[in-house]
Formats: structure tokens, C-alpha cells, sequence
């Protein structure tokens, strides 16, 4: 009988030992892909946009030829790795087809005709892509199915409407601005269409319909669930909380993009000036960035940029949408210090660009402050 109680003990040992190694494993294994699947999401579904079900063009799709910058040259020994450099999703003012670039090669495009102009671009962990076209704003999935859109009123007068920015605020939340008479902050529910946030800007009066196109360009949600805005029209950045009380500003001519870094510091793109500002919350500038005086002559862009995207090296990448000439570079990286490591200038594969997001780098896109683009 104990030699029996012995044996059962043994076995019931046993098989708790395999089954506390069978759920570290399991912990682990789950932790790992955790890991892997938060740290650069993006690239994780890379796959979804190369699958045979993905069609040349999508139902709501139309052409957009290029246009004359085609012509344009490419110098040679840029420094970089060009179309290399980084994996990437991009769109630019001047042309309505956004690029998906990965191992140095364009992957997938969407174009949307001829009209007017891809402002603002962002791919989600679950590989949809969030973008703003001046006349819409809409969500689409990897296979060009549209899942989501809110359409501005394109009619000349009073009720004019366009949209320039766009942000994912988790997978079923979208924050944008729209220019109009009166222009306006919203967040929709794109699961339930429920409008949760609508407020009204600042706007120059007296009121002008001919005037709402340089209201407002880029605009965050901060990881403290600010509001970040550029009020490109009236010269400043201004941050809100939450009840849209100011608690910042910041003022600068044609300031057209501001985005809050993870060092708390503000990096705000002057377009006027051709000028990139990191402003700390006391106003002090503490890093500057003038592409017309601190680039090389060969690098020169063609146009002041518009925004840029710090990445979570220190280096900053700058975009500009040329002169439709196919002159100057589109994109420029530099270090801290101001050293060019990287200039993108191919204009017979991609086109102009204003904003660009990189996918290899850390942060969930959706999870506001997580991606400093």
C-alpha cells in the first residue's frame, strides 16, 4: 500500500512538472509573439499586400497618371541605400497614387484619379490604411475594399469643406479636421458612426469661402489625449486638452505640420521658411533645421518641406513634393547633428511627397504618441 502511495505520488508529480513546463512554454511563446507583433506591427502584415486576392485596381480605384517629373534624373552615389533605406508607405500633394515600399521595391499603389490631393497617410497594425484626399477621408484594407469614408462637400460657397489630415485613434476611431465656415475637430466611431467629438477652430474673419483651403493642415492626438493643430492660415501650433481649453501655443508662419516627440518636445515644419523647429513647452527652440542653408547644394530640395517624421534613432526624414519637374530630392534623412545619411531622389518610380511613414519603426500607429510621423 505505501509503495503504491509512492508510485501515485510520483506520477501525479510528474505530470504536474510536464504541465507547468507545457504552460511556461506556452507563456513564452505567447509573449514572444506579443513581442513581435507590437513592436513593428507593420511589418507584419507586409504579407496581406502581396497576396495573389489583391487586385490591380480596387472597386472605388481610378488611374492617376503621373505627371512630368518623370523626366526628372537620378544622381548618382546619393548617399543611402535609396528605394532601400527603409520600408515605407507614402503619398504626395501633386499625385493621387500612395507607394508601399519594402526591400527596395514598390509592392502596392492605390490611386484615386485625377482630382485633388493625398495630404496625410497612415497603415495600421492590422494592415488598413487610413488616408486623407482633401475631398474625403477614408479607411481601405489591403485589398482595396473600402471599409470606411466620410465625403467633405466639394460645392464652391458657404459650405465648401476639405480635409487634409487624418489620424487613427485604435482600430475604430478616426480624428480629423474640416476645413469649412466653420472649420471643425471631429472623432467618429467608424464601427458605429457615431460622432463622439465635434468642435468647432479658429478661423479668419470675416468669413471667406475663398480662403478655407489654408485653414488647417496637420493635426495629432497626443499620448495625454491632447489635441496637437496646426493652424497653417492663422500662423500658430496650438495644443487643447481635452475640453479644448489652451494649454499651448506656439506661434510661427505657416506652420504646416506639428507632431508632439516622445521627449515631450514639439517638432513643428514651417513651410514659409523651409525651417523644422523641435520647440520645447517653455517655447525654446532646441533643435533647428533650415533645409535651404543646412543641406548641401546638390541635395537641395526643390520645395520647402511640408512635414517630416523623426525616427526612434534621433534622425529626422524631411519630404518634399518637388516642382513637378522631377528636380531635387523627394526625401532627405539626417542625424542629430545635422549629417545627411540618406537622400531619395528617383522620380521615374515614385512621385512627390508630403508625408511618409516608416515601417520599421517601433510603435503601434494606432496608439496615439506610439509613432512620431
Amino acid at each position: 500500500m505505501t509503495s503504491n502511495k509512492w508510485i501515485l505520488t510520483i506520477l501525479l508529480l510528474t505530470v504536474f512538472t510536464n504541465f507547468t513546463a507545457a504552460q511556461k512554454k506556452h507563456k513564452t511563446k505567447v509573449k514572444s509573439n506579443s513581442i513581435s507583433s507590437t513592436t513593428t506591427p507593420c511589418m507584419d502584415v507586409l504579407n496581406l499586400f502581396t497576396s495573389p486576392s489583391v487586385p490591380k485596381l480596387g472597386p472605388a480605384e481610378t488611374p492617376a497618371p503621373a505627371g512630368s517629373w518623370t523626366k526628372g534624373e537620378t544622381p548618382l552615389d546619393l548617399p543611402g541605400k535609396g528605394l532601400a533605406q527603409h520600408p515605407m508607405l507614402l503619398v504626395g500633394e501633386n499625385y493621387d497614387k500612395m507607394f508601399l515600399v519594402n526591400k527596395g521595391k514598390v509592392i502596392w499603389t492605390y490611386s484615386t484619379g485625377t482630382s485633388y490631393e493625398y495630404d496625410d497617410v497612415w497603415m495600421l497594425s492590422n494592415g488598413n490604411i487610413l488616408f486623407s484626399r482633401m475631398e474625403y477621408v477614408a479607411e481601405i484594407t489591403p485589398d482595396k475594399k473600402v471599409v470606411w469614408r466620410y465625403d467633405c462637400n466639394p460645392k464652391p460657397g458657404l459650405t465648401h469643406t476639405e480635409i487634409h489630415t487624418c489620424q487613427p485613434i485604435g482600430l475604430d476611431k478616426v480624428m480629423f479636421v474640416v476645413n469649412g465656415l466653420a472649420p471643425k475637430l471631429m472623432v467618429v466611431n467608424i464601427k458605429t458612426g457615431v460622432v463622439e467629438v465635434e468642435h468647432e477652430l479658429p478661423y479668419s474673419k470675416p468669413a471667406n469661402p475663398n480662403g478655407i483651403h489654408g485653414q488647417y493642415r496637420r493635426a495629432r492626438v497626443t499620448a495625454d489625449g491632447t489635441y496637437l493643430v496646426s493652424v497653417f492660415g492663422l500662423g500658430y501650433v496650438v495644443e487643447y486638452d481635452k475640453d479644448f481649453k489652451e494649454i499651448w501655443r506656439y506661434t510661427c508662419k505657416q506652420p504646416w505640420s506639428a507632431l508632439r516627440l516622445k521627449n515631450g518636445n514639439t517638432l513643428i515644419t514651417n513651410e514659409a521658411d523651409s525651417k523644422t523647429l523641435e520647440v520645447n513647452k517653455k517655447g525654446e527652440t532646441v533643435w533647428e533645421f533650415n533645409t535651404r542653408t543646412d543641406l548641401p547644394e546638390a541635395y537641395q530640395f526643390a520645395t520647402a518641406p511640408q512635414t517630416c517624421t523623426r525616427l526612434a534613432n534621433g534622425n529626422t526624414i524631411f519630404t518634399s513634393r518637388g516642382d513637378n519637374n522631377g528636380k531635387g530630392p523627394q526625401m532627405v534623412e539626417v542625424t542629430k547633428d545635422k549629417k545627411v545619411v540618406w537622400v531619395m531622389q528617383d522620380w521615374k518610380t515614385l512621385g512627390p511627397v508630403t508625408t511618409v511613414q516608416i515601417l520599421d519603426d517601433p510603435g503601434v500607429p494606432e496608439i496615439p504618441g506610439q509613432s512620431e510621423h
